[in-house]
């Protein structure tokens, strides 16, 4: 049962698509105050967990910890983070009873959950008292309470079937012989490949849907190029609109007042990549939908997919800013007696940057109405992509069209994925990614996925090997680094034939990895769930972190640790422990219920076969549209079946999909 409750003039975030009546006065549950802005409280008993947050740092279950909702350009992911890319108002409380809240609240400064230790006031303060709270309660387990949001808030994106490929990013692919050294390391090693990414440097200037006219001066032909090979190219937006005289999208934004004000009326202007950058104002239809359909440059020149980035929005520094610090530096400069202390200095300079006083100087125009940046902060990722698939619907309205996004709010789930931001070479980025997993199915995002290897920082070949091999199952593939790091295309290291045997794995299982988003997409359900939504009554297994459950067949425990040879796993049932081997063979071996040692090689692919179940496996194939789905081997337990879903993998007819049942008989 989802209950709506209204506090203040909540602003209209339509993150909720279903109609839902307010309900007087407050939820029964814990202790909800207007008399200082928001405030939420309760009491939490011992064995209470809480659940949700989306992209967030830390565990699955979020106690312990404050988290502010609060979509930022910060790429040190470290323990002491509050908060990521993202801003996902959505949790669970779950003992005794299960209880869900969504906090339909965009601001910034933002939500502040303070999730402390048992028997502790946990507050969720918000300034000011103008949101929306969902309560989703009377269901008898935690996955029911996720099945019932996520009906609410509306279905999840649903990708083209090559986006389950494999791809490789690179900020610093620059020429098409760039892009053709990528795909002929890719293709001549026989590694599978969908997709290469095109970082800034493809653009002319930065420029937002411009194309460098000397690195490529034929770009039709040469995405053709890449299409003949099985390959396709996924280019960069970014959130920011050059300030530059004769760019045309830049013209129009000023002449039709689609970019965001000053509170005097003047355009904001902020720097970013470009330099001088507008913001487009993404909540306003008008401006939403006029930068919407400039997505149509690139698709008509045979591009299939996009990632936005940058659309927190990053804000280098803003005009007002950098004069605060050059006056500043200046003063210090002139300072013979140590008034102005070099912290001082330091501490402006570092501040610059995505600096939140900057968030107050812009205003956007919702209905007539100018409304300050900061109150709506979070919305604007959300809308810069839900500007694209609005466009694409006009566009091409019965394509599916790959798109995933670097900051969101709950409700951008309905058109696009996201990657979980700037991440670096760490071996615990693997451990927090692999926990970000199901939190962000919870709030509707199903395509999601790490920079695989890291994007900062220098990987390793083990790193990039076990990295690999937890981006075997999420939906999106894709290594991605930054300039100045190393190479780390999978053909740039020793025994290319270990990154072939760990990508063949993917594409060995994109049959059933398809299947099952499919039917989380169409059936409100999870992709990926932690062992306490499937096996609730065992008591070590709500508490285990890095073991997920995939789909209703499989359980996936990634090595995550340097050096291992191999890792300890718990098993709520007995189940059937997989290995994908180089050699391109598949070991089987039936383990008990409890806990077991297994070895896993960094070139071997684990995972485990649920009791009485089994999974199609297709023969290896270096592109999506090569795999063979006619003819499947079957792995798992005797006399069990699969009902596989299978659809075009292009069409939004999803009513046309095909069920194939598969049984192993014995």
């Amino acid at each position: 049962m989802v209950k709506k409750f209204v506090y203040g003039t909540p602003f209209e975030t339509e993150a909720v698509v279903k109609e839902i009546p307010s309900s007087e006065g407050n939820p029964d549950y814990g202790t909800f105050s207007t008399e200082n802005g928001f405030s939420f409280t309760t009491k939490l008993a011992d064995d209470d967990m809480v659940f949700g947050l989306g992209e967030a740092n830390r565990g699955i279950n979020k106690r312990g910890f404050l988290y502010i909702s609060d979509c930022a350009d910060d790429p040190n992911h470290v323990e002491s983070k509050t908060s990521l890319y993202a801003a996902h108002n959505f949790i669970i409380i779950s003992g005794k009873t299960h209880v869900g809240f969504f906090f339909d609240y965009p601001g910034h400064p933002a939500f502040r959950y303070r999730l402390h230790d048992f028997r502790y006031n946990d507050r969720f303060p918000a300034k000011n008292a103008d949101l929306y709270v969902y309560m989703i309660h009377r269901l008898i387990s935690d996955l029911d309470i996720v099945k019932q949001f996520r009906h609410v808030i509306g279905r999840s994106y649903i990708p083209p079937k090559f986006a389950f490929g494999f791809g490789q990013s690179r900020w610093g692919y620059t020429t098409k012989e760039d892009f053709r050294t990528v795909a002929k390391g890719y293709r001549e090693n026989h590694i599978p490949i969908d997709m290469i990414y095109m970082d800034i440097d493809y653009m002319q200037s930065f420029k937002d849907f411009t194309v460098s006219e000397e690195n490529f001066p034929d770009f039709p032909e040469f995405v053709q190029e890449m299409n003949d090979q099985s390959i396709r190219l996924i280019p960069i937006i970014d959130a920011g609109v050059k300030v530059e005289p004769g760019y045309e999208i830049y013209e129009e934004g000023v002449k039709n007042n689609y970019f965001c004000k000053r509170e005097d009326g003047s355009d904001f202007v902020a720097a970013v990549w470009p330099g001088d950058t507008h913001f487009p104002d993404m909540l306003n239809p008008e401006a939403r939908k006029w930068f919407g359909d400039k997505y149509r440059f690139l698709i008509e020149q045979g591009i299939e997919g996009f990632w936005n980035d940058m659309n927190e929005p990053a804000i280098f520094y803003s005009s007002e800013g950098l004069a605060e610090a050059k006056e500043l530096a200046g003063e210090f400069a002139k300072d013979t007696e140590g008034k102005i202390h070099s912290w001082e200095m330091q501490d402006k300079m570092l501040s610059i940057a995505n600096n939140p006083e900057d968030y107050k100087r812009f205003y956007h125009n919702v209905d007539g109405k100018k409304i300050r940046h900061d109150k709506v902060h979070n919305l604007f990722g959300y809308n810069m992509t839900r500007a694209a698939g609005e466009a694409f619907e006009r566009i091409d309205p019965e394509k599916r069209f790959l798109m995933f996004s670097r900051s969101s709010y709950i409700g951008m789930h309905r058109y696009g994925g996201i990657w979980t931001g700037d991440n670096k070479s760490w071996w615990s980025h693997i451990l927090l990614n692999l926990k970000m997993l199901p939190s962000l199915n919870m709030c509707g995002f199903l395509y999601t996925g790490a920079d695989l290897g890291g994007f900062g920082a220098d990987t390793t070949r083990e790193l990039l090997l076990r990295f690999l091999a937890l981006g075997v199952f999420t939906p999106l593939m894709r290594n991605h680094s930054a300039t100045g790091t190393r190479e780390q295309e999978c053909y740039q290291f020793e025994n290319i034939e270990d990154f072939r045997a760990v990508i063949n794995t993917r594409y060995r299982l994109v049959p059933y990895l398809y299947s099952e988003y499919m039917k989380a997409a169409l059936s409100d359900d999870m992709y990926f769930k932690p062992l306490g939504f499937v096996y609730p009554d065992d008591k070590r297994a709500i508490r285990v972190e890095d073991q997920l459950m995939l789909g209703n067949e499989i359980m996936i425990a990634p090595v995550y640790e340097q050096n291992a040879r191999g890792r300890y796993v718990y098993l709520p049932e007995e189940m059937k422990f997989v290995k994908f081997l180089p050699d391109g063979s598949i070991s089987e071996e039936i383990l008990a219920k409890g806990i077991h040692y297994v070895d896993v090689a960094s070139n071997e692919v684990p995972l485990f076969i649920r009791n009485g179940k089994c999974i199609p496996v297709a023969e290896a194939a270096e592109c999506v549209k090569d795999i063979d789905t006619e003819h499947l081997q079957l792995i798992g337990y005797e006399n069990s079946s699969y009902t596989m879903y299978e659809d075009d993998g292009i069409c939004k007819d999803y009513d046309k999909k095909k069920l194939r049942v598969f049984t192993i008989n014995v």
